[in-house]
């Protein structure tokens, strides 16, 4: 049985993670703040899980990890950190909760792992904003979307990190002490780059988690405004298909150690606003209302994901095209309307 701590595990990430953990058999400790909308639902429903008596949930923050959560590190075979403030628009307004939040609390993390005798895999949930605007990268616009001219496989690994917004200088940051641990520390890390995650369990806000916010308003009749022009294209992922990634990390730990994968949808799942909102009208609501509104500071015009390193060293590629993947997600949202009416 392994030993799995997660923290952020109640929210959409870290929930969708335990349950796998647990239904893996693992012994799964959540290590959360309950500070953002859907955390206690997500845990209530982790609670009704099979094997939820492997479950153990602290509550705190990873800017003052407790004596408890610092205990149960020791001994973990595998620690997720999934736990962030994960707005960049949030992060403009209080940058302050922001760095300490995303940089000191990874930092305060990485060096409780490093005092572990036995030094636990670490898995960092990090973000295609490092990439910054990209503004040197040649844009075509077309009828629905812009996309790459010269880059149809997607943005690699070895572009240069260029952090815009408090947000990607924050996550920026984290990204680089988790690799850079395994380099000077000999800690057994992989930094995730992620692209546009999204699925069941999303309690999404116009903020962040775009996909589930959309689906959400679409389901209950809430306006949805879109910020610039809607021909921004992402390429997303489901939830499970990036969960299928980090275990082909673990399986492979040794060889991964220290190195950065780019993770998403990559070209096939690229799709934009106006792909989601056309899919929206179709298939939950034809009287969708839109709106528009100006760009929001930092915001690529198109991000899509050069996934062949992870197909090639990890041995994967997604398995939930974008269409599948957002039925599932208006099953999950009209199953769970009335909760979502509740607190939406």
């Amino acid at each position: 049985m392994r030993k799995v701590v997660i923290t952020g595990g109640a929210g959409f990430i870290g929930a969708n993670l335990a349950r796998h953990a647990l239904e893996a058999g693992d012994r799964v400790i959540v290590y959360d703040s309950l500070g953002r909308k859907g955390g206690i639902e997500n845990l209530a429903w982790l609670r009704e899980q099979p094997r939820s008596e492997n479950l153990e949930v602290l509550v705190g923050d990873v800017r003052l990890p407790t004596r408890e959560f610092e205990r149960e590190i020791h001994g973990a075979q595998i620690v997720f950190h999934m736990a962030g403030q994960v707005a960049v628009t949030t992060s403009v307004v209080d940058p302050v909760t922001d760095f300490e939040v995303n940089a000191l609390g990874t930092f305060k993390l990485l060096e409780l792992v490093r005092g572990c005798d036995d030094r636990p895999f670490f898995v960092y949930a990090s973000t295609n904003k490092v990439y910054g605007g990209m503004e040197d990268v040649a844009i075509r616009e077309d009828e629905d979307r812009y996309a790459y001219r010269d880059l149809p496989q997607g943005i690699p690994e070895s572009r240069p990190m260029d952090f815009h917004s408090p947000y990607g200088c924050s996550k920026g940051a984290a990204d680089q002490y988790v690799r850079d641990y395994a380099r000077i520390y000999g800690l057994p890390t992989v930094v995730f780059r992620q692209s546009c995650i999204y699925g069941h369990r999303q309690f999404g806000i116009e903020d962040q988690g775009w996909v589930a916010w959309f689906t959400i308003a679409a389901t209950l009749g809430r306006p949805i405004t879109i910020y610039g022009d809607g021909k921004q294209v992402r390429d997303v992922l489901f939830v499970d298909d990036l969960i299928a990634a980090y275990e082909n990390a673990w399986l492979r730990r040794d060889e991964v150690t220290g190195r950065v994968y780019n993770l998403g949808g990559g070209p096939d799942n690229a799709i934009s606003l106006r792909n989601l909102v056309a899919f929206l009208k179709s298939e939950v609501a034809p009287d969708l209302s839109i709106s528009y509104g100006d760009w929001r500071p930092g915001d690529q015009p198109v991000y899509v994901s050069d996934i062949r390193k992870a197909r090639e060293e990890l041995d994967w590629t997604p398995g939930v095209d974008w269409e599948e993947g957002a039925g599932r997600l208006a099953v999950w949202v009209r199953e769970n309307r009335p909760m979502l009416e509740a607190m939406f």
